[in-house]
């Protein structure tokens, strides 16, 4: 391991030294830090470092990633830095260390709305689509069949939000996907508030003797109360599980959580959501009495952040009852255009970023952020990055005090993105308000453009996509060569992995399968460089010179090699086609467990490409990998 001591010795030096490192694990494939003060270390350098993969921060982490020969690396590491080690624990698939509350709830936030990006971004311009049917020729959902089922298109994915929110929440907090959505169901169930309201006039809305209350607008749309909901189910469903014999567990656990979970939901969340959306409202109103430059630049901060904790519904009946009474409203005026100061950021990142995911998130998160639609900016981009997202609140504060300076009016409400100017004419013709917005649009996308480009963009799934992980003096000698399958089952996308290091390709290019017979065989022949202890993952140098790394499921380290059988030891010989791992797809997925089992040139940059042979259904041994 000696070869290993230069590299610990400059990878700590470079993290700020010995007396900046709190703790230091170690995974499959990366050193995770816990660092007293991350801005002393030199992420530029390591970043370049031969030796070192990429640099991962994240949640109050400081990951260095190196690859299979990790524990190597570690042992030298504690040795050169008179570390004591904190164990291991596999920090690609989840996060062991303790975040504060803001890097914990982006990470939650993020990790739930990535896997439906697309599909979000869709229905969002789809929106906009109606929306300019809707300017320009007039139809609506009402009077023409075309804007109908393009109004079910795009509106569709957005008011059943919760239930897209609660599949991937559930997988984030490990419970079973269709009790997730069965709570979520329940949010979103046809007239709840409606009905809510009747018997609160009837004097029964209560639920065995308890108040039962709906927030303005009920649950469609929202996202943290489906969030929460789930999260609390999780951790009922989880003491369920402990306690329920097996012979009834099938029904049992669902039935209590579900008859637990929801009537906590609508007592807590409903509420709690309530009485936050009003208690902000009449302060804001309150501001906007006093000065209306102060409550422009409070709202435009503020307006995006109440949006993703639904406190904005607690502005729409006042707006509602402005307009109602008066035929103009400025209670909104400062909250319309902050859309504009994320297709600023979003212009500035799709520029600067050199990653390639990245630029394929970002350029239908910016069109939809057009249309006023701003979820896939917000949730896919800007707030994982954390800088463009307070940049844009910032920027929505300015325009929202230049709004509230001039004090620009509404006449309508409902419009969204370039299709609000409407809204802002007078009955009598007067454009004033108009011109106003339209100089406040191009504050907004000018400044936050302009802000985000001297600013350097944070990096969201990784720095480099493709780096070689070995040493000076030990390059592998290689050869062109066909990896056959290792598993059964059906042939996944690396990029659609849920791990967001695999997917960007950091580790190395190659394919992910998810399984339907729980066997592990050799892909070709070579030698077991490393088995990590919990039996989950098994790296293999092929004897043509291909390091592969087969990391079964993800976030199943957590089940401490229950379910895992290893049939080699490492250093073993092995022949293609021979059984490595066995392991129990049904116990993994009762846990709550991906199966999605990522195969992994991991050294990718010895090679021209690594091209996937397969798709659909696989079986072991067919070809998977051509590698030349």
């Amino acid at each position: 391991m000696a070869k290993y001591t230069e590299l610990a010795q400059d990878i700590l030096d470079h993290v700020g030294g010995r007396d900046n490192v709190t703790s230091v694990k170690h995974c499959v494939t990366r050193l995770r830090f816990s660092l007293k003060d991350e801005s002393k270390a030199d992420t530029d350098y390591l970043m370049e470092r031969d030796g070192v993969v990429t640099i991962v921060q994240a949640g109050g982490q400081y990951q260095v990633v190196i690859g299979n020969h990790v524990p190597d690396v570690y042992t030298e590491v504690l040795a050169v830095g008179g570390l004591q080690g904190a164990g291991t624990v596999d920090a690609d698939e989840g996060d062991g260390m303790k975040k504060n509350p803001l890097d914990a709830f982006i990470d939650i936030v993020s990790s739930i709305f990535q896997p439906f990006l697309g599909p979000l971004a869709a229905a969002g311009i789809i929106k906009g689509v109606v929306a300019i049917l809707t300017a320009f020729l007039g139809w609506n959902a009402t009077n023409n069949g075309v804007a109908l089922v393009l109004t079910a298109a795009g509106e569709g994915f957005f008011q059943f939000l919760p239930m897209m929110i609660a599949v991937n929440a559930a997988r984030k907090f490990k419970m079973n996907d269709f009790t997730a959505l069965a709570i979520a169901a329940a949010l979103v169930y046809p007239n709840l508030e409606a009905s809510v309201t009747a018997l609160g006039k009837a004097g029964a809305a209560n639920f065995f003797g308890l108040p039962l209350s709906m927030p303005t607008g009920g649950y469609l749309s929202t996202v943290i109360p489906a969030i929460l909901a789930v999260w609390v189910a999780s951790h009922i469903e989880k003491f369920m599980r402990k306690v329920t014999p097996d012979t009834v567990k099938l029904f049992v656990v669902p039935f209590v959580t579900l008859v637990v979970s929801v009537p906590l939901t609508f007592l807590l969340v409903g509420p709690i959501a309530s009485g936050a959306s009003n208690l902000l409202g009449s302060f804001l109103t309150a501001v906007h009495g006093f000065n209306p430059v102060v409550y422009g630049l409070l709202l435009g901060v503020l307006w995006q952040v109440m949006v993703m904790f639904g406190l904005h519904w607690g502005l729409v009946p006042l707006v509602i009852l402005e307009l109602t009474q008066k035929g103009a409203g400025v209670i909104l005026g400062a909250a319309i255009l902050p859309c504009f100061t994320q297709t600023g950021v979003l212009a500035a990142i799709y520029l600067k970023t050199k990653e390639e995911k990245v630029k394929a998130i970002t350029m239908p998160a910016l069109i939809s952020s057009i249309f006023g639609v701003t979820e896939p900016a917000i949730y896919g981009v800007t707030l994982p990055m954390r800088t463009p997202f307070i940049i844009s609140c910032i920027v929505s504060g300015i325009v929202g005090a230049f709004v509230g300076f001039f004090n620009m009016t509404m006449y309508s409400f409902g419009a969204l993105g370039i299709f609000v100017y409407p809204s802002l004419v007078s009955p009598d013709g007067n454009f004033k308000n108009m011109f106003v917005a339209f100089i406040g649009t191009v504050l907004a996308i000018v400044l936050s453009f302009a802000i985000q480009m001297f600013i350097p963009i944070p990096t969201l799934y990784a720095k480099k996509e493709s780096k070689a992980v070995v040493e000076e003096g030990e390059k592998a000698s290689v050869k062109e060569q066909v990896v056959s399958s290792p598993i059964t089952g059906k042939v996944v996308p690396l990029s659609e992995t849920p791990d967001a290091v695999f997917a960007s390709g950091a580790m190395g290019q190659g394919v992910a399968i998810e399984p339907s017979v729980g066997e592990v065989v050799a892909p070709a022949d070579g030698t077991i460089r490393l088995l990590f202890p919990t039996n989950h993952a098994i790296g293999l140098a092929t004897d043509d010179g291909a390091e592969l790394l087969i990391h079964v499921g993800m976030d199943t380290v957590e089940l401490d090699g229950k379910g895992f059988t290893a049939h080699v030891v490492q250093g073993s010989k092995v022949k293609k086609g021979q059984l490595l791992l066995t392991f129990d797809i049904e116990a993994i997925k009762e846990a709550g467990y991906s199966v999605v089992t990522p195969v992994i040139v991991t050294n990718s940059a010895d090679y021209e490409a690594v091209e996937t042979l397969a798709s659909g259904q696989i079986d072991l041994g067919q070809k998977l990998l051509e590698i030349r």
